[in-house]
């Protein structure tokens, strides 16, 4: 049985940036690793040196989990300026380390999730929490809510390509050539996140 992994993020500007794998089979969504990443220094000044540790943390989930695909959330248009170019900084670095891995990338708006997910566009994020915990089969509601709309996104991203392949183009976004990867290693159902390096 062939296996569809996606590493879901959540790119933040100033709070955490959350992240999640998921793994499905055609049928089913499991969870592989969920968790978000803080800022260790608050400041526009500490902002590049934060830049580098969600490089690394991603980095480090995709060598570990080999997935198929990244799928982050676009940019909130109705963000004001500041706050909408450091977040478009944020999901650079997301691209780069996607890129450097030869991984391909999709991203979505937060109501394509929201929609995707909860059948709503405009559903609250405890909404979201619940639907992302049924949809997966967690026994708890994933926390904090930054994991838990990374965890949306990438269900987000499964539906997408499963539209797509039902549409008869057979063109997912990954590469069908590829290799598909080993078993996870080291996979916890928290979800700590990994060390940077």
């Amino acid at each position: 049985m062939e296996f569809f992994r996606v590493l879901g993020v959540d790119p933040a500007a100033a709070g955490a940036t959350g992240f999640g794998v998921i793994e499905s089979d055609g049928r089913r969504c499991r969870m592989l690793r969920f968790g978000a990443l803080r800022a260790t220094r608050k400041g526009p000044e500490h902002f590049p040196e934060r830049l580098r540790e969600i490089h690394a943390m991603l980095a480090a989930l995709i060598e570990e989990f080999q997935p198929h695909g990244v799928a982050v959330e676009s940019v909130f248009t109705a963000l004001n300026m500041k706050t909408a170019l450091r977040l478009a900084e944020v999901r650079g670095v997301v691209l780069l380390a996607a890129a450097q891995a030869g991984v391909p990338v999709n991203s979505y708006s937060p109501r394509e999730v929201k929609a995707s997910v909860a059948g709503y566009g405009n559903a609250a994020k405890d909404q979201m929490q619940l639907m992302v915990r049924a949809l997966l089969g967690m026994t708890e509601t994933p926390e904090p809510a930054d994991a838990a709309d990374a965890l949306a996104v990438a269900l987000c991203h499964v539906q997408a390509e499963r539209f797509r392949s039902r549409l008869g183009n057979g063109a997912t976004q990954s590469s069908p050539d590829r290799e598909r990867p080993s078993a996870p290693r080291n996979v916890n159902s928290r979800g700590a996140a990994p060390r940077i390096v």
